[in-house]
């Protein structure tokens, strides 16, 4: 085989042309000391707080504390992989993680790596963890409900697309629950859910995923993962990282988003400890004192942004745990202090058997009727304050007082409205589902009917309905309104109905 010289030259010429001389500059420093998600650096003179490291080992880090003669650091992942006097690079960057469709049905850490064992996620986006919350320009009004298929929630506490509404309680009072079935009910609403899990059992976490997935609604909710066997530092960057990944879909595909953080009590504690080992000064219950902040800046994210951006919407549902019912305690009133309004769960009325166990008196919120549909309003426009004045009224006939009979009836018609609006988990309804259970509980129908017959009767009359007239259902889902001519039709299939079931089943 011959070569051409000339041509082999002229190759070599062109190629010594095209060469650049770069010359990547990169600072370095030297870890100091490690330990419990957090490292101290020293020789990074031109580090910036919230700058992404590159740690040795392949871990990734963030600065959190400039000292007068060192840094103070989080690790984000397995820190026991770094070793003192080992080399730390700075970055220039802020800290991001990969976002996008390919996220969806997912099970991801707090830096949206896989933990499923469904293999790699592939994506081109990435997103700021931090990310500054829209300004006033930027929003609109919340108008748009989100429905959670709750009965008692949809009526009287109504949560819109954008909201920011606190579920607080006691342990094991169904606060998860909640959250739960109104992610489920989502489903082919074009709502992505991403369900945020701090400091949980990693069992606690399968069962989620396994009832989400049993109930088909992986295929659009993202599930964040950061258990209680992770470091306090993955757990304090988790419900951030659940914000971005809302981000993406909220700007980028002017979608609708909810983000469930369960829950920022633990979220607190995280950060708590964090904060203690980096030696930050502590204020009330040794939190840091820009506690507040923590969450106002990651709650302040949820949004209905304006129609110039799009018009998507991220809705919030945190979740904090109580102690023995204290909601004046220091991270309930804050994150209460932050929120458009809350639903407490009591654990009396959990352990009474009324699920979901929310106490109607002091649970709010402050969107109301502006996120509920019309026929919603026109059916339960008194049922918070019925059902106050019916909890306060229990508590009186409990003292063995004589009744007159005005009393006595409204006891009665409480009772039934506690068991209409009692529900079973997972099993969200429609809206029109709600409008007509309780106008069937409001109307007085059900009066003479035995209190343990009335969900049996509600189930038997919505079965009916869907059978014989589904064009009641389909009106109030589609247009959302009720009109008096629709109405007074409604009542008379309620009386017929009920006519038949007094023959077919007794009162």
């Amino acid at each position: 085989m011959k070569f051409d010289v000339t041509e082999i030259s002229s190759l070599i010429k062109q190629e010594v042309l095209r060469y650049q001389s770069q010359l990547e500059v990169s600072q370095v420093g030297t870890v100091l000391e490690v330990g419990d998600g957090i490292a101290r650096l020293y020789g990074l003179e031109n580090a910036m707080v919230g700058e992404m490291l590159e740690f040795d080992e392949g871990v990734i880090g963030e600065v959190f504390n400039l000292d007068e003669d060192s840094i103070g650091a989080v690790v984000y992942g397995d820190f026991h992989k770094i070793r003192e006097n080992g080399k730390v690079r700075s970055t220039g960057r802020l800290l991001s993680v990969p976002v996008g469709p390919q996220l969806l049905g997912r099970v991801v850490n707090s830096l949206c790596e896989p933990i499923d064992g469904m293999g790699e996620i592939r994506s081109e986006s990435r997103r700021f963890v931090e990310f500054k919350a829209p300004g006033i320009a930027e929003r609109q009004p919340v108008k748009e409900p989100l429905a959670t298929g709750i009965k008692s929630v949809d009526s009287m506490i109504p949560i819109g697309r954008g909201q920011r509404e606190l579920i607080i309680g006691d342990r094991k009072t169904g606060k998860t629950a909640i959250a739960l079935d109104t992610i489920i009910n989502q489903k082919n609403k074009g709502v992505i859910c991403i369900y945020v899990a701090i400091g949980q059992k990693e069992s606690t976490v399968a069962e989620v995923v396994a009832t989400l997935r049993k109930y088909g609604a992986m295929e659009h909710t993202v599930v964040v993962a950061a258990t209680a066997a992770q470091s306090a530092a993955m757990q304090y960057i988790a419900p951030y990282t659940g914000a971005t990944i809302a981000e993406y879909f909220m700007y980028e595909k002017n979608g609708h988003t909810l983000c469930v953080y369960d829950d920022l009590s633990k979220h607190a504690i995280a950060y708590r400890e964090l904060s203690l080992l980096l030696r930050r000064p502590p204020g009330r219950e040794a939190f840091p004192g820009d506690i507040f902040y923590l969450h106002s800046r990651l709650l302040e994210r949820s949004v209905k942004l304006s129609d110039k951006l799009g018009g998507g919407s991220m809705t919030a549902l945190p979740i904090v745990e109580t102690l023995e019912g204290q909601v004046s305690a220091y991270i309930p009133t804050n994150i209460i202090s932050i929120t458009d309004g809350q639903i407490y769960l009591q654990r009396d009325l959990f352990l009474a058997g009324v699920r979901p166990a929310i106490n109607v008196g002091i649970s709010v919120s402050r969107v109301g009727g502006a996120a509920q549909p019309q026929a919603m309003k026109k059916v339960a426009p008194k049922l918070r304050l019925d059902l106050a004045s019916f909890r306060e009224l229990q508590d009186f006939a409990r003292l063995g007082t004589e009744l007159d009979e005005a009393a006595q009836k409204q006891l009665d018609r409480g009772y039934r409205m506690v068991e209409v609006l009692k529900q079973k988990q997972f099993s969200p309804m429609s809206v029109a589902q709600e409008v007509i259970s309780i106008l069937v509980g409001s109307s007085g129908v059900m009066d003479d009917i035995h209190v343990g017959r009335v969900n049996h009767f509600l189930d038997e009359f919505l079965l009916w309905l869907k059978l014989e007239g589904p064009e009641y259902l389909d009106q109030i889902d589609k247009t959302g309104q009720l009109d008096d001519e629709f109405l007074a039709a409604l009542n008379e299939a309620v009386a017929a109905y009920k006519t038949m079931y007094k023959f077919s089943f007794g009162a």
